[in-house]
């Protein structure tokens, strides 16, 4: 069984790891926009594909049996280009999507956005002394905030110059309560940006916000492709994975 994850994120780690002490062969492809990251379990590649076309080109050279994009929630355009390239290779994929925070008990509260500019105009009108916590390759959407002090953490440091009011905080989850309350509360941060990643790494920040009576501003995920099968957790990746095993039979 060789399976092709495409990852960057805890729960493809995880996955690779299943996979591996399951007997599959598993090559995990990492985009390579993290300076150090956590490295998987299995074999590694390093880069993009070079769109559907590469993706496709790859996935026949390599005779993989399943593909499974373990992908950020917000990297759609890898989660689209691994379907189309995949419909092209005839190549199973499958979308392993772990649960955002549109269920999460205190989703009712918060400001909910289309997409990153939104969230600077919500942000505007509800403080003015912001956390920003959307990922690096967004913050150039808030670089005009030259007048008001912001918080921004990330876990590589920006491409560019912040403006001198900013403090850039680097540093890798998990972030737990008691971390999140301090830093909300020394920092004195009246409103918080961040995005529907879910998972546990970066949720207490949720509540700290809530117990200090910090808005939220949280921006909704890009919509998946049509068709593509979804999994929520590695355990049922993992079985998804062996029913296409079971069903192909080409190298069990």
């Amino acid at each position: 069984m060789r399976v092709l994850v495409l990852g960057g994120t805890g729960e493809a780690r995880a996955l690779a790891a299943r996979l591996v002490a399951g007997g599959a062969e598993v090559v995990t492809s990492l985009a390579g926009r993290v300076s150090a990251p956590a490295l998987p379990v299995g074999g590694l590649r390093v880069g993009g594909f070079g769109g559907v076309d590469g993706l496709a080109r790859h996935l026949d050279e390599e005779g993989y049996d399943v593909v499974v994009d373990a992908t950020h929630p917000f990297a759609a355009t890898i989660t689209g280009n691994a379907v189309a390239a995949c419909a092209r290779a005839g190549t199973p994929v499958l979308r392993l999507h772990r649960p955002g925070w549109s269920e999460h008990a205190l989703a009712g509260g918060f400001t909910w956005v289309d997409d990153v500019a939104a969230a600077r105009g919500a942000a505007e009108r509800l403080g003015s002394r912001p956390f920003l916590t959307t990922g690096r390759q967004q913050l150039e959407t808030f670089a005009t905030w030259h007048d008001r002090y912001v918080l921004a953490r990330v876990v590589d440091p920006p491409g560019w110059a912040v403006p001198a009011s900013w403090e850039v905080l680097q540093a890798r989850g998990p972030y737990p309560y008691a971390a999140e309350h301090a830093l909300l509360a020394d920092r004195r941060i009246d409103v918080l940006v961040t995005k529907d990643s879910g998972g546990a790494l970066t949720e207490a920040k949720l509540a700290a916000a809530h117990d200090l009576g910090v808005p939220v501003v949280v921006v909704r995920r890009p919509p998946l492709p049509p068709g593509v099968r979804v999994v929520t957790t590695v355990d049922a990746a993992v079985r998804a994975v062996q029913a296409v095993r079971a069903v192909d039979g080409k190298r069990a």
